[in-house]
């Protein structure tokens, strides 16, 4: 028997994982209320932007893969923002930028689109009132919840950004001080907000009070998104992209999303024989870490908005390409690929329920507590998604005017014929692609339930916020003869703690024809519960 940190939850009738209890609790009330998996997703990313405000929340952004079991069809939903009207390279480098400040109200250069996002999936296929869907996050955010231990450390070790503005400071620091574990903390601007959105949908947000609040305070502070900016945002139904991997098929977001480089990695992977390995010897974790590089490489060679570049998707998606790439990788690291570096808090959360319908959606801020600035009396916790943006007119992902930027968000679904398999996700900037390449090998290729494929130990090849190189971090859970032989072949192996949050937190729902199996990483606050 494969010991793991949690039972692998057990359920027919549905199924939600989130990385946090209280998130994973109001999805399934909602399902048990006869509610839809898009439904139940609602108000799990409407809660964790209450109890989870250092990862995500309603000013930020948001990208779905839903599962339509009526039809058989998978449907991708981008509710990533455009840059405002008035963003532009000479604005920030008439002001002696040579890059977009990563904190503070010139961070927030995009519009928010997690709420839109919301609001554009429940018209479609939602069935319960969006004021009960709601209700959690509201209660919460004007009841108060207590603080966990992740976003307690999280806004010990940002503090200082936090303390920047006054009403941010007065907001998440009520005390003068980071919370601790177990602190009550209540957001009664952010609640007055939810409620409004509850009572008026898109518009509540968009329009109105609301968006006229985000805009003022942002023009005072010296920002530039305007209300004109966000009551032209709508989020945008797309095709999902899909690839096939050992009999699979596997369906990500298309751009602006990373997604293909997941899917380039698994084209690559599908060149080689797994079942060899095991996967934690040096053999897999090479082999995945040489796949990553370069899928990387593609991808950091086009992606952006696709509106403003094209990105050759057919050709990079081929089953050609990839063979040729995959005779790229020797049993010798190939150095590595210069790139930006990224935040990578984030949430995930998927969800099955009764009638076979599937959500996974990934929202985030960006970087922990995003922006770090609270606009004026919303309680919207901006986030800074567009400092991602490049000034170097020549970058495929260079600002300009309605621009999305490159996003690291990528939720995932892998199917069996028709049939629905596997719906994941994971938050974690550049480890996005890692991570969901580690739980479909390992679910595929190893035969591993969804609960150890993310408990195994795991590894990050890459750059995240405050790193300046291109390590491979690795759990010390790892075998010491798979470290010590990575770091022979040239690897540039450094080792973190156990459950690292570096790494991730991983959710998962496999879908059988009779019981549904539920994981949550234990490196998050999360659970998969079913019922």
């Amino acid at each position: 028997m494969t010991r793991t940190t949690r039972p692998v939850a057990l359920a027919r009738n549905g199924m939600v994982s989130t990385p946090h209890y209280l998130a994973s609790a109001a999805g399934l009330q909602v399902l048990q209320e006869g509610g839809t998996a898009v439904d139940a997703a609602i108000a799990i990313n409407a809660t964790l932007g209450v109890v989870y405000p250092h990862m995500t929340g309603p000013g930020g952004d948001a990208f779905w893969l839903i599962h339509d079991a009526s039809t058989g069809r998978v449907h991708a939903l981008n509710g990533s923002g455009r840059s405002g009207a008035q963003a532009s390279r000479g604005y920030f480098r008439q002001r002696g930028h040579d890059a977009i400040p990563v904190r503070g109200p010139l961070a927030s250069v995009t519009v928010p689109g997690a709420v839109d996002s919301w609001c554009a999936a429940h018209e479609r296929f939602g069935s319960l009132p969006l004021s009960r869907l709601l209700r959690s996050a509201i209660t919460y955010a004007r009841e108060g919840f207590a603080v966990c231990d992740s976003y307690a450390t999280c806004a010990a070790e940002v503090a200082e950004v936090l303390s920047a503005h006054p009403l941010t400071r007065s907001t998440l620091l009520p005390q003068d001080r980071a919370p601790i574990m177990a602190d009550v903390l209540a957001l009664p601007r952010l609640a007055d907000t939810l409620q409004t959105v509850a009572d008026k949908g898109r518009a509540g947000f968009y329009e109105g009070a609301v968006a006229e609040e985000i805009a003022t305070s942002l023009r005072e502070a010296g920002g530039l998104l305007t209300a004109e900016d966000l009551a032209a945002h709508h989020s945008e139904w797309t095709e999902p992209i899909s690839t096939t991997y050992r009999g699979y098929r596997c369906y990500q977001h298309p751009p602006n999303s990373q997604g293909f480089a997941h899917l380039i990695a698994l084209n690559i992977l599908e060149n080689f024989d797994l079942g060899g390995m095991t996967d934690d010897s040096p053999e897999y974790v090479h082999l995945l870490v040489e796949a990553t590089r370069l899928a990387f490489a593609d991808r950091d060679r086009h992606l952006t908005d696709p509106a403003f570049h094209d990105i050759p998707l057919d050709d990079l998606l081929s089953k050609e390409h990839a063979a040729e790439l995959s005779r790229r990788i020797s049993a010798d690291p190939a150095p590595a690929v210069p790139s930006a570096r990224m935040g990578g808090d984030t949430t995930c959360s998927v969800v099955v329920d009764s009638a076979g319908n599937a959500a996974s959606v990934i929202q985030s801020l960006y970087h922990e507590f995003g922006s770090g600035f609270i606009a004026g009396e919303t309680g919207v916790l901006l986030h800074n998604r567009g400092s991602f943006f490049s000034l170097d007119q020549a970058h495929p992902n260079r600002l300009e005017p309605g621009k999305r930027t490159f996003h690291t968000l990528m939720p995932g679904m892998l199917f069996r014929g028709d049939e629905l398999d596997l719906v994941y996700g994971t938050m974690g900037g550049e480890g996005q692609p890692q991570t969901s390449n580690a739980l479909v090998t390992r679910v595929v290729d190893f035969g591993r339930d969804v609960q150890s494929a993310i408990d195994a130990p795991r590894w990050l090849y890459g750059r995240t916020w405050g790193d300046e190189r291109r390590d491979l971090r690795m759990e010390n859970r790892f075998p010491a003869e798979t470290l010590d032989r990575l770091r022979t072949r040239g690897h540039p192996v450094r080792e973190v703690p156990s459950w690292d949050g570096v790494m991730g937190h991983a959710q998962a729902i496999r879908v059988t024809d009779d019981v549904l199996m539920g994981g949550a990483d234990p490196r998050g606050d999360g659970l998969a519960l079913g019922w």
